[in-house]
This record gives structure tokens, C-alpha cells and sequence, in this order.
């Protein structure tokens, strides 16, 4: 049996940005949810109540970051 293949030169580009558009919220909200957690607890274990907010924004900053250096440069 032959495999049949599609060669439009959009194809390759096209599977590409619907790969980043589901990667782009994974890196915002995995980025918030992990140093939203570390700030948790720090918060915990310090007794302070501001280290979660510190954490969340860190992570989205981080995230941006990332999803900069990586689609921001084509």
C-alpha cells in the first residue's frame, strides 16, 4: 500500500502555528501555576501572604520570555 502525502508548501507552516498556539497558553499558564505554587509555599513556610502574587507574575513574566525567544525571532 502507498502512503499518500500532501505537499503543499503552506501545509508545513500551517501545522507549525497550530503547534504554537497550543503551546503558548501551556507556557503562560504552566509558568503561573509552577511559581504560583513556589510562592504558595514560601508563603507557607515564611508566614507572608504576598509571595504567591510574587510567584504568579514571575512566572508569567518568564513565560513571556520564553515564548519571546522562541516565536518572537522569525
Amino acid at each position: 500500500m502507498s502512503e499518500q502525502h500532501d505537499d503543499r508548501p503552506g501545509r508545513a507552516e500551517s501545522e507549525r502555528d497550530a503547534a504554537a498556539a497550543w503551546s503558548v497558553p501551556a507556557y503562560l499558564l504552566g509558568g503561573m501555576a509552577f511559581y504560583g505554587l513556589v510562592g504558595w509555599l514560601l508563603d507557607r513556610w515564611l508566614g507572608t501572604s504576598w509571595l504567591v502574587l510574587v510567584g504568579v507574575l514571575t512566572g508569567t513574566a518568564l513565560a513571556l520570555y520564553v515564548i519571546w525567544l522562541r516565536y518572537g525571532t522569525r
